[in-house]
């Protein structure tokens, strides 16, 4: 055996920068086994004949083709199975960059929504205008502490979906407008998520119209939430206006994202209209 003929596993892994684990997968899945296996010491050689093909199987897989079609088109070379390998994988290329652009965009909007939480000016009374929003909801009496109270009506509203939806500031619990005009604070009616533009949800959803809102914002959870109702509700009969639809209250952050409590801030927003 000459030494310019054959190389020992180590010396391969190091010219290819390639790991010793990765060859022997490779040994392990017939991707390319070893030339020659000395019988006494059991060490395994390759020839400088394999170069040319593990040199391929590095290329491909840096452009994240898998191991399956890599060993298809080693078994059949040709220009036609190459075109369409690189074809297929352009695609799949194609496929995760649209995912990536989607998980950006809900990454932003997390961040949006903890630094508008993080800035919030609490125990503050506003109205403000809301665009159109798609929901999707449960009717369901709850007497939520804190979102973990939550977690059994999300896992309804999630159980369509492949992926998760939820997050802290989607979440959020409502009361009717029937209940809010009574001063029936608890148990609240519904449990809903907001949804954004990213999510691809397959369930049942409802459009909540445009809308002005009556805007509180508040330190702590939803235990805290019937003084604020009360101070709405004051405020929209100061102000000569009506309520036209359900609350919607959402935590923007809790035990979610912190354990430090002087950071939770919860939101109530109640649609109202002049008379």
């Amino acid at each position: 055996m000459k030494n310019n003929e054959w190389f020992q596993i180590g010396e391969v892994s190091r010219l290819f920068h390639i790991s010793v684990s990765i060859l022997r997968h490779y040994d392990k899945i017939g991707l390319l086994k070893p030339e020659y296996t000395d019988p006494d010491t059991g060490y395994r050689y390759y020839s400088a004949r394999q170069f040319e093909c593990l040199n391929t199987i590095r290329y491909l897989r840096a452009l994240d083709m898998p191991l399956e079609q890599i060993s298809t088109f080693l078994q059949n070379r040709n220009l036609d199975t190459i075109r369409e390998l690189l074809l297929t994988q352009k695609e799949e290329v194609a496929r995760r960059r649209q995912e990536l652009l989607l998980i950006e965009k809900k990454i932003d909007n997390r961040l949006s929504q903890i630094g508008d939480a993080l800035s919030s000016r609490l125990e503050e009374i506003s109205v403000v205008h809301f665009s159109q929003r798609q929901i999707t909801s449960v009717r369901q009496k709850v007497s939520p502490k804190s979102y973990l109270d939550l977690e059994y009506s999300i896992r309804q509203l999630e159980q369509s979906e492949k992926t998760a939806v939820t997050f802290l500031g989607k979440v959020g619990v409502g009361i009717s407008a029937e209940h809010l005009t009574q001063r029936r604070f608890h148990p609240y009616d519904l449990v809903f998520i907001l949804l954004e533009e990213e999510d691809q949800f397959r369930g049942d959803t409802m459009l909540l119209p445009e809308s002005d809102c009556a805007v509180l914002r508040f330190q702590g959870g939803h235990e805290k939430a019937v003084h604020y109702y009360e101070q709405l509700l004051s405020y929209i009969e100061t102000h000569h206006f009506r309520v036209s639809g359900f609350s919607r209250e959402i935590t923007m952050i809790d035990y979610g994202l912190t354990d430090d409590i002087s950071k939770f801030v919860t939101e109530i927003q109640i649609p109202v209209e002049r008379p």
